[in-house]
């Protein structure tokens, strides 16, 4: 309970910064709308969990645990404390990004949640769903899980907000700075989806490794340039530093170097595991066509 009041930080209903640093501050509609929001699908998880438990077709336990791991993950880094000292530290809204990019949309994809999801609806709304997805959603969710297509728009969301004009807006205004995170999560959630599950499966593991690692290096460089940058890029930021006592230059350093060597690790570590799972199924299908002795 210390840490967590030590870490909280006051705002206004619009995100502007307030002049003290440890008082805690009240939840705003937006934290309010993503709780609701996390809340919903994880009941909606569970629920179809159980309802595929009973129909004999559970997911394996892997891969609820994965789902468990990721939402929790995902909650923690939606909310105060630490959603509240992203607003005055830029290393920290470093920290909560990546939690939401490289923790919570993995994992939650590799509990494979749509359909347990959907078993979770009452039973005429998954008809319904399941017809609309079907029929309107099922091709242009095909594409959008390419490699290329997930790796591109995933790519570009990062870079964009980036843009000091764009993350500056964020970090001042709630309602942009939940569209932000949202664009994040949802691109992340995309990528992950393509590399893991997508339009091509397991067969398409090998291109998976390959937009993996090129990812490495592109937000390794946006990394190296918030390191390496000889000023604040953030006017938001230097604000906030003037008026809680710290160095605006090492807070975007501190931040650059989250985004350049831990996140890049994590995503390498991801690549390395894709790179096994891809030999591990090239074997697999080599037994399977090999010619029976």
């Amino acid at each position: 309970m210390c840490v967590v009041a030590a870490l909280g930080t006051p705002v206004s209903a619009h995100g502007v910064i307030s002049e003290t640093w440890n008082t805690p501050r009240a939840l705003s509609p937006w934290d309010i709308a993503a709780v609701l929001v996390l809340t919903v699908a994880g009941l909606l998880y569970v629920r179809g969990t159980m309802v595929r438990r009973i129909r004999g077709a559970a997911p394996r336990r892997r891969e609820w645990m994965a789902f468990a791991c990721g939402w929790s993950t995902l909650m923690l880094a939606a909310l105060p404390p630490i959603d509240a000292r992203a607003i005055q530290q830029f290393s920290v809204h470093m920290v909560q990004h990546e939690l939401m990019m490289l923790v919570a949309a993995p994992l939650i994809i590799a509990g494979r949640p749509i359909a347990t999801v959907l078993w979770g609806l009452p039973s005429d709304w998954r008809g319904a769903v399941s017809r609309v997805l079907r029929a309107k959603g099922g091709g242009r969710l095909l594409l959008a899980s390419s490699p290329l297509v997930a790796w591109a728009a995933h790519g570009l969301v990062i870079w964009l907000w980036h843009i000091p004009a764009l993350y500056d807006a964020a970090v001042s205004n709630e309602a942009i700075h939940a569209s932000q995170h949202a664009m994040f999560v949802a691109t992340a959630a995309l990528f992950w989806w393509g590399m893991l599950s997508g339009r091509y499966g397991r067969a398409g593991y090998g291109a998976a490794v390959f937009y993996v690692f090129t990812t490495v290096v592109h937000t390794g460089l946006l990394g190296a340039m918030l390191t390496l940058a000889p000023v604040p890029l953030y006017p938001i930021y230097a604000t906030a530093a003037a008026r809680n006592g710290h160095d605006a230059l090492e807070d975007q350093q501190l931040a650059g170097l989250l985004m350049w060597i831990p996140a890049g690790t994590i995503l390498t570590a991801l690549g390395i595991a894709l790179c096994a799972a891809w030999l591990g199924e090239a074997a697999r299908r080599q037994r399977i066509t090999a010619p029976r002795s």
